[in-house]
């Protein structure tokens, strides 16, 4: 295990006879220099979360389902790469693609980033590929499905490696008494600005006449806006975080290939089984909470029978409640430990999921309840999970783990999608198949309560926090 050191010297530092008010301005110093990088990595998750919310949530799925159909020849399919693909499955097949491109590279990322120390600028190339294919997606008119496929591709992997590095810079610019507060205030920036676009992008689409615009313009305006919205918005964390140089061990290994890499890391894992522990808790309620994001919507209009405007102003109160969810979770955390806030959520969405089984169909008011409790929770029980796992982490592995993480958070969760697409093929009912989910969280919260987290931050070597 390689240490660290910080790359730029502290003022005060070096001063080893200084007197005492030099110290005290150099420790002064130290935490505005924290502060401030601390409030440009929250800007991190304001600049990409529009991307995650108003591109894959609402608008690019149905959109580009509607370029492939016209690109589709007379039995419905499409022909990338001469292999024929129904039209409305081609959007679904883009995104578990990128998920590979992603698994690929996020491991490799991580390595380099912990060896060399430079981060940032590995981070500003992946913002920056993203964004500007998300801005590309202004293009997609007429029947460019391929280009559509492409540009989904580079960005989500381009969205999921800048998180590895953006995630690996949590326990260097928090201590560990304040990463459950730091982390949830980043969520909360990336859901403010998530509800804000999504807003604006509403009056678009919805005044698109208005306007003078068609349809399709303004849904590739809104494409297009979160690029430049990502883009714009990277520039200030990018600026604000800083670089630390590392300490090579003689032994080091040069970077090799993403599985390669991915392997190493779980190998080495192996020599912390509680940190391990944590991550399989971890990537199973965490694949729950991702398969209710991605199928409450098909739930809300084919077996609650809502509108398609029900169910996009549904998702903006997600979006907003999910700011007070992180905001008031992290406050939760610093009396009672993130891992018993987490364990709540985790009681708390099962609760939700229970009270969905039994919602009236077309009664919308109904419906923006059960958004409501999914906001409340959603946003806290992912903050105080990524900053719980930093604490678990080893000292100069941080972007390699938070590969795997991030892994756990995007590349793995297949499982659950494919419990509620079994269960509902079994017995026809969309309500089982939502109720089904709840082993998730049963399960998940039944693992991580059997973590003890202190002797886990502990055998990572590192500071136990008061309340964890």
């Amino acid at each position: 295990m390689s240490a660290r050191t910080t790359a730029e010297a502290e003022p005060g530092a070096g001063d080893g006879g200084g007197g005492g008010g030099e110290g005290a301005d150099g420790g002064r110093a130290e935490a505005a220099a924290r502060k401030r990088e601390q409030h440009g990595w929250y800007f991190y998750d304001f600049a990409c979360s529009v991307y995650s919310t108003s591109v894959l949530t609402v608008f690019l799925g149905p959109y580009l389902t509607a370029v492939a159909k016209a690109a589709a020849d007379s039995h419905g399919y499409v022909h990338p790469l001469g292999i024929p693909v129904r039209a409305g499955s081609f959007f679904a097949y883009s995104v578990s693609a990128s998920v590979i491109v992603a698994v690929l590279i996020m491991p490799l990322v991580g390595a380099v980033a912990d060896r060399s120390g430079r981060k940032k600028p590995l981070l500003a190339a992946a913002a920056y590929t993203g964004a500007a294919a998300t801005a590309g997606m202004f293009f997609l008119g007429g029947d460019r499905y391929l280009l559509g496929g492409l540009l989904l591709i580079v960005a989500n992997a381009a969205l999921a490696v800048s998180m590895v590095l953006y995630n690996a810079y949590l326990p260097q610019i928090a201590g560990p008494d304040e990463r459950d507060t730091v982390s949830s205030r980043g969520w909360a920036f990336g859901y403010t600005s998530g509800a804000f676009v999504l807003v604006l992008n509403l009056v678009l689409f919805q005044g698109h006449d208005s306007f003078g615009l068609t349809e399709g313009a303004a849904v590739r305006i809104c494409l297009a806006s979160a690029g430049l919205w990502w883009g714009a918005f990277a520039i200030i964390p990018l600026r604000r975080l800083r670089d630390r140089a590392v300490v090579r061990e003689a032994s080091s290994a040069p970077a090799v290939s993403g599985w390669r890499q991915l392997i190493a890391t779980l190998k080495d894992m192996r020599r912390y089984p509680l940190t391990l522990s944590f991550l399989l808790a971890y990537l199973i309620y965490n694949d729950g909470v991702q398969t209710v994001i991605s199928q409450a919507s098909i739930y809300g209009s084919e077996e609650l029978e809502l509108e398609q405007s029900t169910l996009i102003v549904a998702v903006l109160l997600v979006q907003v409640l999910a700011v007070a969810g992180a905001l008031g979770m992290g406050r939760l955390a610093r009396t009672y430990g993130a891992k018993r806030t987490i364990l709540g959520s985790l009681a708390a969405w099962g609760l939700t999921l229970t009270a969905g089984y039994f919602l009236p169909a077309r009664t919308p008011v109904w419906f923006f309840a059960l958004a409501s409790m999914i906001g409340l929770v959603l946003g806290g029980s992912q903050a105080l999970s990524r900053s719980l796992f930093s604490h678990l982490v080893p000292a100069g592995r941080e972007a390699e783990y938070f590969s795997a993480y991030e892994m756990s958070d995007r590349g793995l969760s297949w499982v659950g999608p494919l419990v509620f697409g079994l269960t509902y093929q079994l017995t026809g009912s969309y309500r089982t198949a939502i109720i089904s989910l709840v082993v998730f969280f049963a399960l998940g919260f039944v693992l991580l309560a059997r973590v003890p987290v202190r002797r886990a931050v502990e055998a990572a070597g590192n500071p136990v926090p008061e309340r964890i």
